[in-house]
């Protein structure tokens, strides 16, 4: 299981920059972009947190700005990294508090592939804006990722 979660977040950690590099790129770039991706960065490390039963340095919502995209990215991926190096039982259920502050139970699996579809869902609402200001976006379709 371990081996599979890796290559998808191989994928996570090339997708995710190509999109950083897409939106650096744009000389002017709308707050719904940016908001969209500090999202996803904070969405991943507060997953990243529970399963490891760290604090939660960034909120939901919390907006980095665009030049500290990189870096944030790669602490997430790079704790995720960590992570999948160290579990054990990929089933083990974890007992976290949302941000609505209701009490849920998972299994590692089911967050880690819950971070993947995350992801994957706002990068496509990027990319369409992307297009909407006549940008090219990059091809981040997994199986051109894998033909490299």
């Amino acid at each position: 299981m371990g081996a599979f979660f890796e290559q998808l977040f191989d994928y996570n950690f090339y997708a995710n920059k190509k999109i950083i590099e897409a939106c650096l790129a744009q000389n002017e770039l709308p707050i719904s972009i940016e908001k969209k991706f500090s999202h996803i960065l904070n969405a991943h490390h507060i997953w990243n947190s529970r399963i490891l039963k760290e604090e939660v340095v960034f909120s939901v919502w919390h907006m980095h700005p665009k030049d500290s995209w990189s870096e944030v990215h790669y602490d997430v991926q790079r704790k995720t990294f960590d992570i999948l190096k160290n579990t054990q039982d990929f089933q083990l259920r974890v007992d976290y508090e949302s941000s609505e502050g209701k009490m849920y139970i998972n299994a590692i699996d089911d967050i880690l592939f819950h971070i993947i579809n995350h992801s994957t869902h706002h990068r496509g609402q990027i990319i369409a804006e992307l297009r909407s200001l006549d940008s090219i976006p990059p091809s981040l379709d997994y199986i051109f990722y894998k033909r490299k």
